[in-house]
């Protein structure tokens, strides 16, 4: 197949397109670079398979293409509080944009939505049904309720034009690529472990989170991209819950730091804890992660070390 990615540049995208590459697909990457990096895919330009387009889904887009993914959007709080008006703009706009590329190309398409979808939730872990508890107009709400507007966008087109969507829930996901400032948990305690910082823990540490590694999470997509009519949303990410207390000290273990811990307030509108359910991926897709934390870990921290002795 001739498949779209935009954001394809990005952490996420990247892997991605790698792995479509990697099946004999061909590759069209579509980034703006707001926060993708082409030192993400410079082993890719190689490839005869593979294109990259600069450009932004905010705009209409004219491209031959018989799948999409797409994935552009900054995923980091960091990133898209610095800009939450291009970010909302970038779900709806760049949703429906794509969406009717999509129509006119008679293209199935993925929308890469989130997590953050559930908000603060109440139910745990997640389930598809569960409808969330988010903040309209936090600070939050910009990623949070741009990403449910693009859900309702591309459920809407189905409905009204019969358009051949996908929406993977995507949960936290780490691995090489990782931008060094992007703000994520990960990344962060990696890199000031690394460099003999402090450590930042937010509130009291104890909320909890699940970690998926990356090759996992694309095979997750893939499998769902090329499954037969499956237009509801189905969560993708790791089921194994851990506390940022406990993953601090993980990653202190790992890279032999003697970082120590600093406690700062809890941000605005930061859940408390935030692990899928995925009984339907399981189901549906034969899909489950199969690289262990202390794997993806350990892999994760060889690439932030390369990285860093490269600046």
């Amino acid at each position: 197949m001739k498949i779209l990615v935009t954001g394809g540049a990005g952490f996420l995208g990247s892997h991605l397109s790698e792995k479509l590459l990697y099946q004999g697909h061909q590759v069209i990457c579509l980034d703006n670079f707001h926060t993708g990096s082409k030192k993400n895919i410079e082993h890719l330009l190689l490839n005869d398979n593979f294109s990259l387009l600069e450009g932004d889904v905010r705009n209409q887009i004219d491209i031959q293409a018989d799948g999409i993914f797409n994935l552009a959007c900054p995923a980091s709080p960091v990133h898209y509080q610095r800009s939450p008006i291009e970010t909302l703009h970038t779900n709806i706009f760049g949703a429906s944009n794509i969406l009717d590329l999509a129509r006119k190309n008679g293209a199935r398409v993925l929308q890469a939505s989130t997590s953050e979808v559930y908000g603060d939730p109440d139910v745990v872990p997640q389930p598809e049904t569960y409808l969330g508890n988010v903040n309209p107009i936090g600070i939050r709400a910009c990623y949070d309720e741009g990403k449910r507007a693009a859900e309702t966008l591309f459920s809407d087109y189905r409905r009204e034009f019969g358009t051949d969507i996908r929406i993977a829930r995507i949960f936290n996901t780490y691995g090489p690529r990782m931008a060094i400032d992007d703000g994520r948990v990960i990344s962060n305690f990696i890199v000031q472990a690394l460099e003999g910082q402090d450590i930042t823990i937010y509130g009291d540490g104890t909320q909890i989170r699940s970690f998926c590694y990356v090759d996992d999470l694309v095979d997750g997509l893939i499998s769902l991209f090329f499954a037969k009519d499956l237009f509801l949303p189905m969560n993708l990410g790791n089921p194994t819950p851990v506390n940022m207390l406990d993953l601090a000290s993980e990653i202190i273990k790992l890279t032999n730091s003697k970082s120590q811990l600093v406690y700062r307030e809890l941000p605005s509108d930061d859940p408390v804890t935030r692990v899928p359910d995925i009984a339907l991926a399981k189901r549906l897709i034969a899909w489950e992660p199969k690289i262990q934390r202390q794997d993806g870990l350990t892999r994760t921290v060889s690439y932030f070390r390369d990285l860093l002795l490269s600046i």
